[in-house]
């Protein structure tokens, strides 16, 4: 093989290589067709009687007594009482004084929730009445269903562990596009945001053919 051959080989070798690349980066960003899957998913009071009036109660005798003394008798007064009192309340200001200040804690921040890789989306046409729940990659490639819708998330989460309800949601974009050899129009985008697996009403698909609301998110 001459010099010139081998160089149109190689031009062509590598024009070959540069053409496939081109192909397989334009297969990977076309929607693939949505797979469908399983669900995972005191004490007592007394009363006395009081005595009857026709009863009276029995009569004491006076108790016996010494003679009253003739000439008067000394009497030493007892501790006021008031001087104990002022002594405690000094020794409870000293305990208090002494004790350590408590420490008053800052409430905790509240936990983050967590993502997920994939969102579980559930679809259905109101014409056929045909349904399907399928699983749509965080960042991946978008999924189609019935030849027409396009689901494309772009986050997954579920609620954190401190939070009253348990809940998932995720931020999906929708769009139309009616599958054929050749796409001669652009997709056209008929919801972005975030859906509620909790309230589907909130956040969810306005269509007169479909209806959408995402199930829940997946590891």
């Amino acid at each position: 093989m001459t010099l010139r051959g081998a160089i149109v080989a190689g031009v062509t070798a590598a024009a070959m290589l540069a053409a496939g690349g081109v192909l397989a980066s334009a297969l990977n960003d076309l929607p693939q067709d949505a797979v469908p899957i399983q669900d995972p998913t005191a004490a007592l009071n007394r009363q006395t009687t009081p005595p009857t009036p026709s009863t009276s109660p029995p009569v004491e005798p006076a108790p016996e007594a010494a003679p009253a003394p003739s000439s008067p008798v000394a009497v030493t007064p007892a501790v006021p009482t008031i001087v104990i009192a002022e002594a405690d309340e000094k020794a409870e200001e000293k305990q208090a004084e002494a004790a350590p200040a408590k420490r008053v804690e800052a409430p905790a921040a509240p936990a983050r929730r967590q993502r997920r890789r994939v969102a579980i989306v559930e679809a259905i046409d109101k014409i056929t009445a045909e349904s399907m729940r399928f699983e749509v990659e965080v960042g991946g490639r978008p999924v189609r269903f019935q030849r027409t819708l396009i689901f494309t998330a772009r986050a997954c989460e579920v609620s954190a562990p401190d939070e009253q309800v348990s809940d998932a949601v995720a931020y999906l974009e929708v769009s139309l596009q009616p599958r054929g050899v050749i796409q001669v129009n652009e997709p056209r985008q008929i919801f972005r945001g975030w859906m509620f697996a909790s309230s589907p009403a909130i956040s969810g698909l306005e269509h007169p053919i479909y209806d959408a609301w995402i199930v829940g998110c997946k590891a």
